[in-house]
């Protein structure tokens, strides 16, 4: 079994990013995960949606170089060892994984050109931070210890 991955290759600037989202939106296309890699002047940004067809057609309405790929999407046990465990499977079969991302499209991480500035400008917004001592307590308080 696997799942609809739509990547879409893209100038890394301010902006470009948020074209595709908002073609997502017009298309009533939810994003259930996404990666973005950079490559220096352009990058890659990988999808996983509720609806590929419609993202894939939306996107190439606009112009969006485009392709879909069948990948693997795995639930895994949020205990330790786990990703090891699945990753460690593959290695022995001599499958090599070219490249793999989280899939909770609710907490999300950033790398951005100016952390300090995009903190500030996050914080005045109906976004919930997360901070290390956060993610410390919520494994804790997953596993019944204090944290």
């Amino acid at each position: 079994m696997t799942v609809s991955q739509i990547s879409v290759f893209a100038n890394s600037r301010p902006g470009h990013m948020s074209r595709v989202l908002a073609l997502f939106e017009e298309a009533g296309v939810s994003v259930r995960g996404f990666s973005a890699a950079d490559t220096g002047e352009y990058g890659i940004l990988r999808f996983v949606v509720d609806r590929p067809e419609a993202a894939l057609a939306t996107l190439k309405e606009a112009g969006c170089a485009c392709t879909v790929t069948p990948v693997l999407c795995l639930k895994l046990e949020d205990t330790p060892g786990e990703l090891l465990r699945v990753i460690g499977v593959l290695a022995r079969c001599g499958i090599n994984v070219v490249y793999c991302y989280s899939m909770i499209s609710t907490y999300i991480v950033l790398s951005v050109t100016d952390t300090e500035q995009a903190r500030d400008l996050l914080a005045a917004e109906p976004v919930e931070m997360i901070s290390q001592d956060d993610i410390a307590r919520y494994i804790a308080e997953r596993d019944g210890k204090e944290a």
